[in-house]
């Protein structure tokens, strides 16, 4: 018997250290070369680790939510043959890119599947899903080897783990259930919420916002958004007011480039940038995430549209690219049907500028000295006080509504 000591390898970027997110195994588990140990998250990324060895797991370096440094050991595996190999070799792994990630500082997150290692018929299987569906199907005790993958490379998503359970006929994992009144639990901050806590402190306490609110009359774009659908054929890609609202401000953006920058804070550096990466905020089971749109100045509405669709729900469904997950350079955020009246949106360092959306309602207004009915819809933006004046970052919303109020002025060249 000897021991072999599994180190924390360099997981990309220049990452020095990471967090234990999940562990898939505990002391004294045998495990199989290959098998999944357990779920490592960076600044980046949320990584799953892969066993270099088999044996008799003796030592953990921690609890998930603890800090481990590269190189420092990870798992001690009693072994039946000396190890030979580098016991700080990089493991097959796969990233998940974790919300906020948008080059230097990041923007809100997905997954990015890796593709399957090779292996051998005599080898163990691995199975490529994420850490969510994994951790699922471990409580439903389902072995993920034998749930037919549709994604890339054969990934289990959510959707194929879901119709896998249901066409079995087996009960649907038991979600733990909420504290009853009177209990007290504590939850640990760890993970891709802690990703997020972080970053929205860092994004208020080094950020001066100034949010900006407009009302816009949107019955005539609703109107012809309603047009354009009934003309189209294909119910996948009707049309939202998002793609919209993104053209109008990719029009504005050209009278007001500085909204169109990001912050280098180390070099203390504004980018300007002539493209417009588009950033879409889009809730997910696991959090907050911002796909990007590249280059959505060169799309056409439909493009726009069928892009925004297609990132949204790639990062809802873990099977967004890491690269579409960063190097946004403005944002869009939406809270739908939720959307309320009026919201602070935060800013998506290293961005300097937030566009956010109400919802639309219809209420009474005057028009020409006559009380008439109008569907109604505010924007909220935030914008970086240091970098954007008040006067420019209302100029630039106004200009939004003027486009949305007569839509097609956002077609003109």
């Amino acid at each position: 018997m000897s021991e072999y000591v599994f180190k924390l390898p360099d997981l990309g970027e220049g990452t020095v250290e990471s967090e234990i997110a999940e562990w898939f195994i505990k002391v004294g588990d045998q495990v199989a070369e290959e098998d999944i140990v357990g779920t490592m998250m960076t600044d980046k990324a949320a990584v799953e680790l892969s066993s270099p060895v088999s044996g008799t797991v003796i030592k953990l370096a921690g609890e998930p939510g603890d800090i481990v440094a590269v190189g420092a050991a990870l798992v001690v595996y009693e072994t039946d043959a000396t190890a030979t190999a580098d016991a700080g070799a990089v493991p097959a792994a796969t990233p998940t890119a974790a919300p906020g990630s948008n080059g230097s500082d990041g923007a809100p997150a997905a997954a990015a599947a890796a593709a399957p290692a090779e292996e051998s018929d005599t080898k163990r299987t691995r199975v490529i899903t994420s850490p969510a569906v994994r951790r699922r199907a471990k409580e439903a005790g389902i072995d993920l080897a034998v749930v037919p993958g549709t994604g890339p490379g054969g990934r289990v998503t959510r959707k194929d783990f879901e119709a896998f359970v249901e066409q079995a006929g087996m009960p649907a994992p038991v979600v733990a259930e909420p504290a009853s009144r009177g209990e007290t639990k504590e939850i640990k901050v760890i993970g891709l919420r802690r990703i997020i806590a972080e970053r929205l402190a860092t994004a208020t306490r080094e950020i001066p916002h100034f949010t900006y609110v407009e009302e816009i009359d949107v019955t005539e774009l609703e109107s012809l958004r309603k047009h354009l659908n009934d003309k189209n054929p294909d119910k996948s890609e009707r049309l939202t007011l998002l793609p919209f609202l993104g053209l109008a401000l990719i029009h504005a953006l050209r009278d007001f480039p500085q909204c169109n920058t990001t912050y280098d804070k180390d070099r203390n550096i504004l980018i300007q940038h002539g493209p417009v990466h588009l950033g879409i905020a889009t809730q997910t089971p696991d959090g907050l995430r911002v796909p990007v749109v590249h280059h959505a100045e060169s799309l056409s509405l439909d493009k726009l549209g069928h892009e925004i669709r297609r990132i949204s729900e790639a990062a809802r469904n873990n099977r967004i690219t890491k690269n579409e997950l960063s190097g946004s350079t403005i944002t869009i955020t939406s809270l739908g049907r939720l959307g309320g009246i009026v919201s602070t949106p935060i800013i998506n360092m290293p961005e300097v500028g937030i566009i956010g959306v109400n919802r639309a309602v219809e209420r009474p207004v005057v028009m020409d000295g006559q009380v008439t009915v109008r569907l109604m819809m505010n924007l909220s933006s935030s914008f970086d006080h240091r970098f954007v004046d008040g006067y420019d970052a209302a100029a630039m919303i106004q200009r939004i509504k003027e486009m949305l109020e007569h839509p097609a002025t956002i077609f003109l060249p």
